[in-house]
C-alpha cells in the first residue's frame, strides 16, 4: 500500500492509499476533493473509500464531489459522528477493524478535538516495514489538536492510546503545523537536546520548501510535550505534577502561544 501526501487549502495534508495491484485508492480527510480527483486520474484509480476522523469541514470537504464522481465507494466515520459526515455508510467504534485491498486497519476511539474523533492505524506487515496511523487532528508533529469538542481527561486518554503503538509508526497528521509547535516546545522543554535537533531539522525542511509530515511516533515520543505530560521538567513549567492538570497547563499555554 502506497501512501500519497496531497497539500490542499492552506496548511492541509489530504492522504491517498493506492493499492496499485488492484489499481484502487482510499482517502483519508478529502479537505476538497480536486487534488485527489487529479491523483486518481494520474494514477488511473478507482476511489473505493473515504476515511474520515472527523466532521470538520476541512477533513470532508470533498466528500459529496468524490461520491458524485464514485457513487459506488464507501465512507467511512467515527459512531458519534452519525449526521455529521457527508455521505457516512459505515460507523466505527474502539476495537472495530476495517480493510483497505490487502491491509487492514484497527480503529481507535481518540475524543477531545471533538466528541467523535477516530484514528486509523494499519500495523506493518512485516519487521522492515513501518506501521501508518492516520490521526487527524488529535496527534500532530510536534503537537495536537485544540480541544473544541472534548476534555483534557478525553484528549490525554485518547492520546495515551496512540503513545502505546510502536516507535517505528509513521505518523500522518492532516496539518503543517510542526514548526510553530516546536517553537513552543522549546518554551517549555528548553533543555531537551532531542527538541533542539529536530526543530533545526524542521528549520532547513521548511525552507527547502518541503513536508514535515509524515513523522515518526518514536520522535514524538522524545519532543512532543503533549505525549510527554509525565516528564519532570513540564510538570514544573506548569506547577503541577497531575497528568492531566499538566496536559490541560500545556494545552492553555499552547492555545495563547
Amino acid at each position: 500500500m502506497q501512501v500519497i501526501r496531497l497539500a490542499a487549502l492552506s496548511d492541509n495534508y489530504i492522504f491517498v492509499l493506492h493499492e496499485p495491484n488492484q489499481n484502487i485508492a482510499a482517502v483519508v480527510d478529502p479537505a476538497e476533493a480536486t487534488p485527489v480527483l487529479h491523483k486518481l486520474q494520474e494514477l488511473q484509480a478507482e476511489l473505493v473509500a473515504i476515511f474520515n476522523t472527523h466532521h470538520h469541514h476541512d477533513h470532508v470537504g470533498g466528500n459529496n464531489k468524490l461520491i458524485q464522481q464514485f457513487p459506488h465507494l464507501t465512507v467511512y466515520g467515527g459512531a458519534e459522528d452519525k449526521g455529521r459526515i457527508p455521505g457516512q455508510k459505515v460507523f466505527l467504534q474502539q476495537g472495530d477493524r476495517i480493510s483497505f485491498a490487502d491491509r487492514e486497519a484497527d480503529v481507535f476511539f481518540v475524543p477531545g478535538h471533538t466528541r467523535a474523533h477516530i484514528a486509523y492505524y494499519f500495523p506493518p506487515t512485516s519487521p522492515s516495514e513501518t506501521g501508518e496511523l492516520f490521526c487527524g487532528d488529535t496527534l500532530f508533529a510536534g503537537g495536537c489538536g485544540r480541544l473544541f469538542e472534548g476534555t483534557p481527561t478525553q484528549m490525554v486518554n485518547s492520546l495515551s492510546k496512540l503513545r502505546s503503538l510502536p516507535d517505528n509508526t509513521r505518523v500522518w497528521c492532516a496539518h503543517e503545523y510542526t514548526l510553530k509547535n516546536l517553537q513552543f516546545a522549546l518554551t517549555v522543554d528548553a533543555n531537551n537536546t532531542d527538541l533542539h535537533h529536530r526543530i533545526e531539522e524542521v528549520k532547513a525542511r521548511r525552507n527547502r520548501g518541503e513536508a514535515t509530515v509524515p513523522s515518526l511516533l518514536g520522535v514524538e515520543k522524545l519532543t512532543n510535550p503533549f505525549l510527554r505530560w509525565e516528564q519532570p521538567t513540564l510538570q514544573s513549567a506548569v506547577n503541577s505534577r497531575d497528568a492531566v492538570q499538566t496536559f490541560a497547563r500545556l494545552r492553555g499555554m499552547k492555545d495563547r502561544f
